[in-house]
């Protein structure tokens, strides 16, 4: 507990700011690193699984339901982009939460 008493010198007064300002801001910015962190692995973690899914689903379509017809080789591909689109669009339908501190709404 950090307290200072009136007959206290202005170098005590510095270092009492100094080891609060420490005090209340040290555990707080690592606290949002690690935050952060996570955040960027499971990011990076679902942008693989899906980059992954999505190529499989290419290579299924392509392989299966398009299997050697030279004239619309083009179509898997606009399918699995609508399937991006439609995840896109399902993500950013499902964000709720517009800032970092949940205190302010």
């Amino acid at each position: 507990m950090l307290s200072f008493t009136p007959g206290s010198s202005l170098t005590e007064l510095v270092d009492l700011v100094r080891a609060y300002a420490k005090q209340e801001t040290i555990g707080e910015l690592r606290g949002t690193g690690r935050w952060l962190a996570w955040g960027a692995v499971g990011g990076v973690s679902i942008l693989l699984g899906l980059l992954f899914t999505l190529v499989g689903v290419l290579r299924l379509l392509q392989s299966t339901v398009f299997d050697g017809s030279t004239a619309f080789s083009w179509v898997p591909y606009f399918i699995v982009l609508g399937l991006t689109i439609a995840l896109i669009a399902f993500s950013q339908s499902r964000i709720r939460k517009p800032f970092l501190n949940s205190g302010e709404r």
